[in-house]
């Protein structure tokens, strides 16, 4: 293959852009709501860059025609896939602890994402990918998500927007009101929410590990804000609330005390553990924490029970 009259090698091709993979992945991801949706995805923009690489000029960066491709993937896959949802983005909460949880395996739920504490990214990537933002993105028609996350997350300039898109500049603006005003209804913004430091984050994390084990359910509600969400896909069933939270885990959590072992993880640049019952598989816990009135708490609890999960978290099988 040749690119402005010069030959270029596959593995040419592949130092160039794979740079630029990690930050892909992340932007499939913000679009799709799936990890392994994402995985696929940017494999599938990769191909299609490869075999279009010598028509690259060059009159936009790398960078911009990869993401430009990688879009165009996306919205190409979202035509035929509905939205991924949290169990809290279907209904309201339920009433009635203690009730058979309501499991729907057939719906394809959204989906954490490992990450780690890098510093060069953390502190960029981290609004930008926190569980809560990428399941309000999912209540976005894919145009809007595409527009709102190239606009607000990327700081693509309109024009550049409307070029990719094929449309123009008055559509994009307007496409990006729509959205804005639509996530304002179902996320709070970033400023409206106050994390507390590493630190108290730790604290409140290896609480909530001892209180787990010792299976202390008056201490696990305790480390949680008083309008705490606890979810659990594939169940539907979901939970609001420090009391609702207690009746639930205290009459339908298995396990005694010293039956469950947790391990650390990270996803979407937040806290998470994996939890092991009697030393198998059980869930992936991925947390928001808050500064409370009193401290840092648990105000999201999302409990993820794809045991397929560990792997991609490099969690053991067993523990």
């Amino acid at each position: 293959m040749t690119v402005a009259g010069r030959a270029v090698s596959e593995s040419d091709f592949v130092a160039r852009v794979d740079p630029y993979r990690r930050e892909l992945l992340a932007h499939c991801y913000r679009m799709l709501g799936s990890l392994h949706d994402a995985e696929d995805l940017v494999q599938e923009s990769y191909l299609r860059a490869w075999r279009a690489f010598d028509r690259f000029e060059g009159r936009s960066s790398l960078r911009t025609w990869l993401y430009r491709i990688a879009t165009s993937a996306c919205l190409t896959a979202l035509e035929s896939r509905g939205r991924r949802p949290l169990p809290s983005g279907l209904g309201g909460p339920s009433e009635q602890a203690g009730q058979p949880l309501e499991e729907r395996q057939g719906t394809a739920w959204l989906e954490p994402l490992p990450t780690d504490e890098d510093p060069a990214t953390i502190v960029t990537a981290r609004e930008s990918t926190r569980l809560a933002f990428i399941a309000a993105l999912q209540h976005l028609p894919p145009r809007q998500r595409a527009v709102l996350i190239l606009r607000d997350v990327l700081a693509w300039r309109a024009a550049e927007v409307a070029d990719l898109l094929d449309t123009t500049t008055a559509a994009v603006n307007s496409a990006l009101q729509r959205a804005r005003a639509q996530l304002e209804q179902v996320s709070p913004t970033p400023d409206s929410v106050t994390e507390p430091s590493a630190a108290d984050t730790r604290v409140l994390l290896q609480r909530y590990v001892e209180a787990f084990e010792r299976k202390d359910v008056d201490g696990i509600v305790a480390l949680l804000a008083e309008d705490a969400v606890w979810e659990m896909p594939p169940f539907a069933t979901w939970f609001r609330g420090r009391d609702a939270v207690h009746r639930h885990l205290a009459g339908q959590c298995p396990g005694g005390p010293g039956d469950f072992r947790l391990v650390a993880a990270r996803a979407n640049h937040a806290p998470a553990l994996g939890l092991y019952l009697h030393g198998q598989r059980f869930c992936l816990q991925v947390f928001s924490v808050v500064d409370g009135t009193s401290g840092a708490v648990f105000d999201r609890v999302v409990s993820f029970f794809d045991h397929r999960l560990f792997e991609r978290f490099g969690l053991p099988a067993t523990a």
